[in-house]
């Protein structure tokens, strides 16, 4: 005779165990914000790497690459071609560094302050929908406590 062998069959997944976990809830929020990010930068050719070290350039005219790559974790061959296409687009310009004469300093272009003035706004604005649900004092908090673990 044939045992009849009946095997679970779930109809609501059980997440719990993962939701406990710091690093699951940060990259389901982070791949949320970050999907809807790309979307929104590819009006301006941008990848969330290029946003990055761009903005880093906006706020902070004349930094080095050994400083960006530093600051986002880059390894400096993966950076050196996304200047060379940066700089290709008109977007950002390479001066001598004022105080270390073997390096070079980066620098925005016209063209690349405003675009990075638009896609700063376009940033906010995505911020602003994607942290909707949360209080100012909430929004706050969570970006303190993210912090907190990176630096």
């Amino acid at each position: 005779m044939d045992e009849k062998v009946t095997t679970p069959f779930v109809e609501k997944v059980n997440t719990r165990y993962l939701e406990t976990l710091v690093g699951y809830n940060a990259r389901r929020a982070a791949l949320v914000i970050i999907s809807e990010f790309m979307e929104r930068m590819a009006i301006y050719d941008l990848r969330t790497v290029d946003f990055s070290v761009l903005s880093l350039i906006t706020h902070n005219p004349g930094i080095t690459s050994r400083q960006l790559c530093n600051t986002l974790g880059i390894q400096a061959p993966n950076l050196v071609g996304m200047v060379n296409t940066l700089e290709k687009r008109d977007l950002i310009k390479r001066l001598q560094h004022p105080h270390d004469g073997r390096a070079m300093g980066l620098y925005l272009t016209e063209v690349g302050e405003k675009m990075m003035r638009n896609a700063e706004k376009t940033a906010v604005q995505l911020e602003q929908q994607a942290t909707s649900k949360l209080s100012v004092e909430e929004r706050k908090t969570l970006m303190k406590l993210l912090k907190k673990i990176y630096k």
